[in-house]
């Protein structure tokens, strides 16, 4: 029998069939629509993420033949959220994405009301306008009806209940919401009750790899589907892909180059203490058993390759008009300082509100410059992440798996391996996301005994090596040592000019 996964994602959701190896067979994809509310907010439709995600499980599951699917794994973006009916099952809120800001103020107040230490050793998070807590105290706030008899779903847990009729959450993606304690595996009631919320909002927690349930009798024909189709909640997209890929080796790290960024390790399970509190990266739980994962992000990565490509030109330059402009003037380093704080600062140094800034352009320089520029400042953002987290794991990193969008891009590839010293490895995977959560299925249905023999069972293609050049990476390590780190906070954090006064 064959694995069926859906990701959604903030841009656009997918599905894949997988064999028992990890083959991707089929897949399908549309985009994720975001709307706004009166408030001005971003949110996502739930019966519209509901009804795409059906459409993709029809359109990929036919190709599953006469075996038909096993099981359905589904992974989502961390902290988006939507709450739901106890009773009816019907959304009682839009999906709330991670991105929109609106709950800043009530993450603000978290922050006030606690113990970042304590917390932090209970959460492996900070307090952030991300999560689930600060986006239901919005809601308690604005729309206290919403929460009247409903609970608190992820929007992977909320296919999945579209899917069983069963409320339930899994482990990555329950720590997402702050209110979860990493070191119980327990909600934390004296936290929820503290802010006035009740227990009642979050539901049963899964560990990594326990089926949900199965599909509906009456759904699963509809959707191409064995009325025995078990149906697992995969988790935190990002954690999910780390399954798929070669990335868990000693001295290796996954690393995910798309609009944002994200870098993932494994470590020991271990209390946490104040140097990772420190270090400005989340902790979580790993599905392997025993072990813990860090991850830090930079959420301007390729969107700052964007947002300069939209710049260049009155109707914006292509990709191929990027790649030529960045092919002509080679691979020799700029000397121009760019921070990528277009949507403020993640870790090592967490400031939402750092801005971005060039630093040392002449006029001698042009666009293929500053598009070079955009690409090491993101690199040294990273390398300051990477140097992080060797601290804070105890080990070295000597290499990078790299997946997502970015990796189209050569040239990027090859800064960040002369900025960092590392090889990158790009495995041939084409999903490493939906393969994780497929992998995921395939544990919660029993087709695997563990994780372990899981990802044993891939055998990817083989992936492709980019090594850094030795002469370039002696400049860019002189280059981030004494000039991008010296300088790089504080990124000034004044405000708009609105906020400062201005008419």
């Amino acid at each position: 029998m064959m694995l069926l996964a859906i990701d959604a994602g903030t841009t656009n959701m997918k599905a894949g069939l997988f064999d028992e190896r990890g083959v991707m067979l089929a897949s399908a994809a549309c985009s994720n629509e975001r709307r706004t509310d009166d408030d001005g907010c971003a949110i996502y439709d739930p019966d519209q993420l509901w009804a795409r995600a059906a459409g993709l499980i029809r359109a990929v599951a036919g190709a599953a033949g006469p075996a038909g699917v096993r099981a359905v794994g589904i992974t989502s973006m961390a902290e988006s959220g939507v709450v739901v009916d106890m009773r009816t099952g019907r959304p009682k809120s839009p999906v709330l994405p991670w991105f929109d800001r609106s709950s800043a103020p009530q993450a603000a107040r978290i922050e006030k009301e606690i113990d970042i230490l304590e917390r932090f050793r209970a959460s492996g998070l900070r307090p952030s306008f991300k999560q689930g807590m600060a986006k239901l105290l919005r809601l308690a706030q604005r729309h206290p009806d919403a929460l009247e008899g409903g609970v608190w779903l992820s929007a992977s847990a909320y296919i999945a209940h579209r899917l069983t009729g069963r409320f339930a959450e899994e482990t990555t993606l329950a720590a997402r919401s702050f209110a979860y304690r990493i070191d119980t595996r327990s909600w934390d009631e004296p936290f929820i009750r503290h802010f006035g919320l009740s227990g009642s909002l979050f539901p049963p927690v899964l560990p990594p790899g326990e089926a949900a349930g199965r599909v509906q009798a009456g759904l699963a024909a509809q959707l191409g589907l064995r009325p025995d189709t078990q149906v697992c909640i995969a988790g935190h997209d990002h954690v999910c892909a780390s399954l798929a890929v070669e990335g868990l080796r000693q001295g290796a790290v996954y690393n995910s180059m798309g609009t944002a960024e994200t870098l993932v390790g494994l470590l020991e399970e271990r209390p946490l203490g104040e140097l990772d509190l420190a270090s400005g990266l989340s902790f979580g739980l790993h599905p392997l058993p025993g072990r813990m994962f860090w991850m830090g992000g930079h959420s301007s990565s390729g969107g700052s390759v964007e947002w300069l490509r939209g710049l260049l030109g009155d109707e914006g330059l292509s990709y191929s008009g990027m790649m030529e402009l960045l092919q002509e003037r080679g691979h020799r380093p700029t000397g121009i300082l760019f921070y990528p704080y277009l949507a403020g600062c993640g870790a090592p140094t967490p400031d939402p509100g750092a801005k971005a800034a060039f630093i040392g352009l002449t006029n001698r320089h042009g666009k293929g410059d500053l598009l070079m520029a955009v690409l090491e400042g993101n690199a040294c953002q990273m390398e300051a992440m990477r140097r992080c987290a060797e601290q804070t794991s105890g080990g070295p990193i000597r290499e990078l798996c790299v997946v997502g969008g970015g990796v189209r891009n050569r040239i990027w590839l090859q800064v960040k391996a002369d900025v960092s010293g590392l090889q990158l490895r790009v495995p041939g995977i084409p999903e490493a996301a939906l393969l994780g959560a497929a992998l995921t299925a395939g544990v919660g249905s029993g087709l695997y005994a563990s994780f372990e023999e899981a990802m044993a069972s891939v055998r990817p293609p083989d992936s492709a090596i980019v090594l850094p050049d030795g002469e370039r990476h002696i400049f860019y390590r002189r280059f981030y040592e004494q000039v991008y780190e010296k300088l790089r906070l504080p990124v000034a954090s004044f405000g708009e000019w609105e906020n400062a006064g201005g008419g």
